[in-house]
């Protein structure tokens, strides 16, 4: 995939992996009629069809990385290799995710900045990586921002958590003791200004503090999203809670309040587990809203 341009910014992404699951384990209540909606704009055959039992959510696992400025930003570090997860599907992966990142035009040593939307283990893996037995910052060079509201909920150890925390201490742990973590608001700035630059803003409920990242720079916006929508059907059924949700009715609220914000606007979006070339556009359907991905292979 052909790297993004939009004003100052160039935007690359980084494919971990793809990790498909049964559609109604993770968004029950979604019907034959949502699917056949969505079909209309949504075409993978070997994921979708009018039958939501036998349906499958595709998850594409990817990292984001802006230039801006001189400097590299990473958003959401993926899953990372050689954990022990509780979850089958991503214990002790061996991914080709550095030298994905190495075709995009980066070594490690070349991210200054390293964003997370949240501390869910699937978006900090690729933080650290182990070295000698010892889990250390992948990144060297970078200052890691974690957002204070997830920090402080995973660092309590709360009751079934066990795939995050996990996470909290191979990836999040070892690079506040190597000095390279951050502890900021939700709705900090990371690079420059408010419309020019790199921003969080809050979107709670999918985490305790889940964020949105936005970006611009002398050009159209762009809004990484990270979990508060993950899958394409989530346009059509945003009332319905997420497996993964933490708070599910919130969640709902701040899907759709983001929906409302970005539909047919000029803000391009980044989800960070939507399939093809992944970024594109949300745009009013009816009574509910669809995606047009941007064609950039």
């Amino acid at each position: 995939m052909k790297p993004i341009e939009l004003g100052r910014m160039r935007i690359h992404k980084v494919h971990e992996m793809d990790s498909p699951v049964p559609l109604l384990s993770q968004l029950p209540g979604t019907t034959a009629a949502d699917m056949k909606r969505l079909l209309t704009w949504y075409d993978q055959p070997d994921e979708v069809n009018l039958d939501p039992e036998t349906s499958f959510m595709t998850f594409s696992v990817h990292s984001w990385v802006i230039e801006i400025d001189g400097r590299a930003i990473l958003i959401d570090s993926c899953c990372g290799n050689h954990k022990d997860r509780a979850l089958p599907e991503v214990h002790q992966l061996d991914t080709a995710y550095l030298d994905n990142l190495r075709r995009a035009g980066f070594a490690p040593e070349d991210i200054d900045l390293v964003m997370c939307t949240h501390l869910h283990f699937d978006h900090v893996g690729w933080n650290t990586r182990l070295e000698n037995g010892r889990w250390v910052p992948t990144f060297p060079n970078a200052r890691y921002v974690f957002g204070k509201r997830d920090f402080e909920y995973f660092k309590a150890n709360p009751d079934g958590e066990d795939l995050h925390n996990a996470a909290f201490l191979d990836s999040i742990v070892p690079v506040m003791e190597a000095g390279q973590g951050d502890l900021v608001d939700e709705d900090s700035i990371a690079h420059r200004q408010i419309g020019n630059g790199v921003w969080l803003e809050p979107a709670f409920g999918h985490s305790p503090g889940c964020c949105t990242i936005n970006a611009q720079a002398d050009g159209a916006p762009g809004v990484f999203w990270g979990d508060v929508i993950h899958h394409p059907v989530q346009l059509i059924r945003h009332d319905l809670p997420f497996a993964f949700d933490a708070d599910g009715a919130t969640a709902c609220k701040v899907r759709k309040a983001t929906m409302e914000r970005l539909a047919d606007t000029d803000t391009l979006c980044f989800p960070a587990h939507f399939r093809r070339t992944s970024a594109g556009y949300v745009k009013r359907d009816g009574d509910a809203f669809r995606y047009e991905w941007i064609d950039n292979n």
